[in-house]
C-alpha cells in the first residue's frame, strides 16, 4: 500500500523540522521545503529517510509564486500525489514597536506569512480536491491573540490573519472531503526567538505560561499530526492552541 504523501514548508529547522521527522514515523513520505538553509533541509531528510519515509527537498521562496508553482511541479513529479500539507514556513524580524516597522518589513512579513501561506494552501487545494480528500494544517501563533505589542505586532496580526483564513478555507472546501485546522504554537523553545533579536526570551518569560515552562517542537508536531490523523475526522475550521495555557 502505497504511504500518504505529507508536504512541509519551512522544514530545516524547528517546528517544520519536528512535523517532518514525526510525520515519517506515523508513515507519510515527505516533501520538505527551505528558504536558505539547505543544510538543515537535507538533515531533516535524513532523519525523515531513517523513519522509511521516502523524502525530497525543495527550494521555495514562498513570497514568489513562481517559486510556489515550481515546488509542486516537484511534487507532482516525484510523488504523484498530495495528502496532507503542513502550512509552516514563516518570517518574525526584530523586535520594535509599531511606529518603528519600515513599509518594506511589513511588506515582507504578509508577502510570507499570509500571502504565500495562502498561495501554497491554493495549490493544496487544488490537488485535494481532485483526489477527494485531503488535510491542511497552518501553523499560526498565540500572538495572534495576545498582540504582541512592543516587540512583533506585525507577526502577530499576520496569524490573526491565517487563523480566519483557516476557518474561511474550511468552509469551502468541507464538502470536498477536505479539512482544514490551524495550530497556534506558544512560548515554543525554537531559532525563532533569536531570529527576532532575543534568543534568551523563551526562558525569560516561561514563568508568564500557567504550566510554567516553555513548549518543544516535538510537542507541537504531536498536535499537527493528532489533526492531520483519522483521529481528527470530525474536526475542521478550529485553531488548536498549543500553549501551556497561555
Amino acid at each position: 500500500m502505497a504511504r500518504p504523501v505529507c508536504l512541509i514548508t519551512g522544514a530545516s529547522a524547528g517546528i517544520g523540522a519536528a512535523c517532518a521527522v514525526l510525520a515519517s514515523q506515523r508513515g507519510y513520505d515527505v516533501a520538505l521545503t527551505y528558504n536558505s538553509d539547505p543544510a538543515g533541509a537535507k538533515a531533516v531528510a535524513v532523519a525523515a529517510g531513517e523513519a522509511g519515509a521516502k523524502t525530497h527537498v525543495i527550494q521555495c521562496d514562498v513570497a514568489d509564486p513562481a517559486a510556489i508553482e515550481a515546488m509542486y511541479a516537484t511534487v507532482d513529479a516525484q510523488f504523484g500525489r498530495l495528502d496532507a500539507l503542513v502550512n509552516n514556513a514563516g518570517i518574525v524580524d526584530q523586535a520594535a514597536r509599531v511606529t518603528q516597522m519600515s513599509h518594506a518589513r511589513l511588506r515582507q512579513m504578509f508577502d510570507v506569512n499570509v500571502i504565500g501561506a495562502i498561495e501554497v494552501a491554493q495549490g493544496a487545494v487544488v490537488r485535494m480536491e481532485a483526489a477527494g480528500k485531503g488535510v491542511i494544517v497552518n501553523i499560526t501563533s498565540a500572538a495572534a491573540r495576545l498582540g504582541s505589542a512592543n516587540q512583533y505586532v506585525d507577526y502577530a496580526s499576520s496569524k490573526a490573519a491565517m487563523d480566519i483564513f483557516t476557518k474561511g478555507l474550511s468552509d469551502e472546501v468541507a464538502a470536498k472531503g477536505i479539512r482544514v485546522m490551524a495550530v497556534a504554537p506558544g512560548l515554543i523553545d525554537t531559532e525563532i526567538h533569536a531570529k527576532g533579536g532575543d534568543p534568551d526570551r523563551a526562558a525569560r518569560l516561561a514563568h508568564m505560561v500557567p504550566m510554567a515552562r516553555t513548549g518543544s517542537a516535538e510537542e507541537v508536531a504531536k498536535a499537527v499530526l493528532f489533526l492531520l490523523s483519522d483521529e481528527a475526522s470530525y474536526i475542521t475550521g478550529s485553531t488548536l492552541n498549543v500553549t501551556g495555557g497561555r
